[in-house]
């Protein structure tokens, strides 16, 4: 509630394009991307969660509330496979509106039992997933412990390598979150989340360097346009650092490039070090999660890769294979539908910058759903 700022959002209730929003623990400056929670906003969802470290998956425990969310169209479901596709290998589970189940642990537990046997389709381990009660509403179990559910003993969670959290509020759970080692040692990969025309400084475009540094000086170029330009200042949160490190979300004014030439879903690169590229076509794996009927050659949904939102023709399903071991089960299939995984030759309808999964994961994976 507190994360709707906009006006016409707390109107409709729904949260509309990512909200950037920083506090403090005890241990991290923690930036929360305040993922939409409606259908409709999926692809925003899909940008902000590729950013992500750790989703925190809110579920609200009121009676039916809870079960159309997990539903096999729910949203609660959609995002937990999404979080996990996108590469989002830490999950939490906040379990809000206690206040309107009158505290009751049953109905909790209720929820952890369901919540995880589907967490665990999805290819979460459970026992790396918090499970913490609390209602938004009231402030409860949110950062001192609950007054109102005596009941809750806590929870713990596995981390890497076996080492063991243990806490009780939201907050315990948020200072349990392991930082990913970050790829500073690769060569800079920085998708735009916006470009912004600021008076008096020029064109600054906006986004989150996923890998490398970007410093002024820097001579960088955007793919797929195959602009090149110097960056005269990096900023955090209106603070110049010396350098943006993956991780970080930073804006950098550049020169001689206008607001119109740049735009979101391009890929800022160190043009002397393995510059990101246009991709003419790629192949990649996919893996058809619902679907209501066949998918054929021809097929072009909507791609969203990294931030880039790109319609790509399916042009040749080359193999059928294992979802889970990848190997081939049926050369050239006539066919895809729901619960298969292919290997596909995509064309993206415009120019588009992707990379290899194993080079540079955040811009190797992406979602597809129908125009």
């Amino acid at each position: 509630w507190v994360l709707d700022k906009l006006k016409a959002e707390r109107e409709r209730g729904i949260t509309i394009d990512i909200a950037l929003w920083k506090f403090e623990t005890p241990k991290y400056e923690v930036t929360v991307i305040d993922a939409p929670g409606h259908r409709d906003f999926i692809k925003n969802m899909i940008t902000g969660t590729s950013q992500a470290d750790c989703a925190i998956l809110i579920i609200a425990a009121g009676t039916g509330e809870f079960e159309a969310g997990i539903s096999k169209d729910g949203q609660t479901r959609e995002h937990a496979l999404l979080a996990f596709t996108l590469g989002v290998r830490q999950l939490f589970v906040a379990v809000n509106k206690m206040d309107t189940t009158k505290w009751s642990e049953e109905r909790f537990n209720e929820i952890i039992k369901e919540t995880t046997n589907f967490i665990k389709k999805v290819g979460y381990n459970p026992k790396s997933v918090v499970f913490v009660p609390i209602s938004g509403w009231h402030g409860d179990n949110m950062l001192e412990e609950s007054a109102n559910m005596t009941w809750y003993k806590g929870w713990t969670r596995e981390g890497e390598g076996g080492v063991v959290f243990k806490g009780k509020t939201l907050l315990d759970a948020i200072d349990a979150i392991e930082p990913p080692t970050r790829p500073t040692d690769k060569p800079l990969r920085l998708p735009l989340q916006d470009v912004y025309k600021i008076g008096g400084i020029g064109t600054v475009p906006v986004g989150r360097v996923e890998t490398g540094i970007t410093k002024p000086g820097m001579v960088v170029s955007f793919a797929p346009a195959n602009i090149t330009t110097e960056v005269k200042s990096v900023e955090m949160h209106h603070e110049q650092p010396s350098e943006g490190n993956p991780g970080d979300n930073v804006g950098f004014n550049v020169k001689n490039v206008s607001v119109e030439d740049i735009r979101r879903g391009y890929v800022a690169s160190d043009s002397k070090n393995d510059p990101a590229k246009e991709a003419a076509s790629f192949v990649a794996q996919v893996i058809v999660l619902n679907h209501p009927g066949q998918i054929a050659a021809g097929y072009t949904p909507v791609l969203d890769c990294h931030t880039a939102h790109i319609a790509c023709k399916f042009a040749e399903l080359q193999q059928k294979v294992d979802r889970r071991m990848g190997k081939a089960l049926e050369e050239n299939p006539k066919a895809v539908k729901s619960g298969d995984a292919a290997i596909v030759k995509l064309v993206p309808s415009k120019p588009m910058s992707v990379e290899t999964y194993n080079e540079y994961p955040p811009l190797g994976r992406f979602a597809v759903r129908d125009m």
